[in-house]
């Protein structure tokens, strides 16, 4: 049977924390499959927030899974919500700095050996994000005109049904 991303975060409001990682003009980005309308999708590491995780928690124990890199919080930056067919995902960015370790790909621990999500990490910058494609990278990193204006992004955005065709 194939992995189907429905499977496991379908169904409900899946709270989410993400890391915000700009080191030499570049994003820390983690591309996973079975997201968005081509099957994949750049991101910033993060996941879901546990019962008893603090969000902060949350985005450093899930850069190290799936980068390799030990990260602090420097500052909260937005919050994006994210609705398409049975996905909905609230997901709050925070800006991070690297405190150790060498960038791996790592795992996402939700799903099986087999059916891992993670595909590549790399820092990407702004041309690459474009090159990519809307389509191929998260929705909130589309059109920006420099990495430091995500610092200029607070506040709620809402991108329902962004992707439906």
């Amino acid at each position: 049977m194939k992995y189907k991303i429905e499977d496991t975060y379908g169904g409900y409001v899946r709270v989410r924390a993400c890391g915000v990682l700009i080191e030499n003009d570049k994003i820390l980005m983690v591309k996973h499959a079975g997201l968005g309308p081509t099957g994949h999708l750049w991101i910033p590491p993060g996941g879901g927030v546990e019962k008893g995780s603090s969000l902060e928690d949350t985005v450093r124990n899930e850069c190290l899974e799936e980068t390799g890199l030990e990260v602090s919080i420097d500052s909260f930056l937005f919050v994006n919500e994210f609705i398409q067919n049975n996905l909905h995902a609230v997901e709050f960015f925070f800006r991070v700095r690297r405190i150790s370790g060498h960038l791996a790909k790592g795992i996402d621990p939700e799903v099986s050996d087999e059916d891992q999500i993670i595909e590549d990490v790399r820092f990407l910058d702004i041309q690459e994000l474009k090159q990519e494609g809307n389509d191929k990278v998260h929705v909130r990193f589309h059109n920006l005109q420099s990495l430091e204006s995500l610092g200029g992004s607070k506040g709620v955005f809402n991108f329902k049904n962004i992707y439906l065709k």
